[in-house]
């Protein structure tokens, strides 16, 4: 996330829906769907911070809402965040590293893993 997150851990409560001022994007609103965040902090550096997401809802967008609305937008977000990037990249430092949900056939929990892509890691070795 860009900036240094201050607490070690969060929970973000809100309601989102399409934004009034862009239909292409989602916003936080009074009118929307509930969308329930936690966070975690996992290792702070000098303008950014590493954290990890749970989401309880899952709403279009939600996690780089959320990131917005806390004041700390996903690093390379253009949509979300900050127009002029530091990083050369063509997505967000956003990576799903763990899915689980109960299958909608089988009724089995399902789980899917995944280790952080190259491009994410070499953006970790130059903050530090």
């Amino acid at each position: 996330m860009e900036g240094v997150v201050k607490d070690d851990f969060g929970h973000i409560e809100t309601f989102i829906s399409r934004s009034e001022k862009d239909r292409t994007k989602m916003a936080v609103s009074e009118k929307g769907r509930l969308a329930i965040t936690d966070y975690k902090v996992v290792k702070r550096f000098k303008e950014f911070t590493f954290c990890e997401f749970n989401l309880k809802t899952g709403r279009t967008h939600q996690i780089r809402v959320h990131a917005k609305y806390i004041g700390h937008p996903i690093v390379g977000d253009k949509e979300y965040g900050y127009k002029n990037q530091k990083f050369n990249l063509k997505g967000q430092l956003l990576h799903a590293g763990k899915l689980e949900f109960v299958h909608p056939s089988t009724k089995k929990l399902v789980s899917f893993s995944c280790d952080l892509p190259e491009y994410f890691n070499e953006v970790l070795i130059k903050i530090k």
